[in-house]
Parts: C-alpha cells; structure tokens; sequence
C-alpha cells in the first residue's frame, strides 16, 4: 500500500555533506511517522532518526546528534535526512520506514511497517 524509494546516498567524502531523500507513494504520508536506519556490514540495524506525521516529535540517533537533520514535506510525500559532518563511521545502508497510519515515532525499527529498499553512503577518510 506503501511504496518508498531512497535516493541521494553515494561517495562523500569526511567532513562532508549528503542529504537523502525518501519518497512514499499514496496519499497517506501525512498520516505516518517516518524514521531512518541505517545497517553497516556485520552489524545490527541502527536507528538514525524519526520525525512523527505533523513534524512535531523529533528522534535522533546518540551516534548522529548534532551531525544529521530529519526533515519532511507533507506536500511531497518526502522525509529527508540532511547528514553534516560525515564519519567513516557512517558508511552504512540507509533505509527509510514509515509507521501504519496515526502511530507515532519510534526509535525501534518494530514501530515500523513499511521499508524502503535502502540507499548506499559510504565515507571515506
């Protein structure tokens, strides 16, 4: 019912800049939380950030705080995530998840229903 599609991952260099976009198909995207998450080789999926549907109710990651910036447009069934201050550390798969309709944020990856397939960021030193 819910397809989302992640683009803007790629090469950045540490110290840099990417900004990832997610968009959700349907006319429901108003209605859902949205987070991001990201999985690096050999480790467990990790949670970056979470915005709830009206924009109000921010999460961020203890690893990311400070460095990326969870954002929305309603209007464009899009949730960014502008990443600052880029680590080699933050090389990972990045998926972007949505909530079923009127739940609210999570910070774990079972509040959500629908993924994306995810998007490549890898940094290098």
């Amino acid at each position: 019912q819910v397809q989302l599609g992640e683009s803007g991952g790629g090469l950045g260099q540490a110290g840099g800049s990417l900004r990832l976009s997610c968009a959700a198909s349907g006319r429901t995207f108003s209605s859902r939380a949205m987070g991001w998450f990201r999985q690096a080789p050999g480790k467990e999926r990790e949670f970056v950030a979470a915005l709830g549907s009206s924009g109000d109710t921010i999460y961020y990651g203890d690893s990311v705080k400070g460095r990326f910036t969870i954002s929305r447009d309603n209007a464009l069934n899009t949730v960014y995530l502008q990443m600052n201050s880029l680590k080699p550390e933050d090389t990972a798969v990045y998926h972007c998840a949505a909530t079923r309709m009127y739940l609210l944020a999570s910070t774990h990856p079972t509040g959500y229903y629908y993924w994306g397939q995810g998007t490549q960021v890898t940094v290098s030193s």
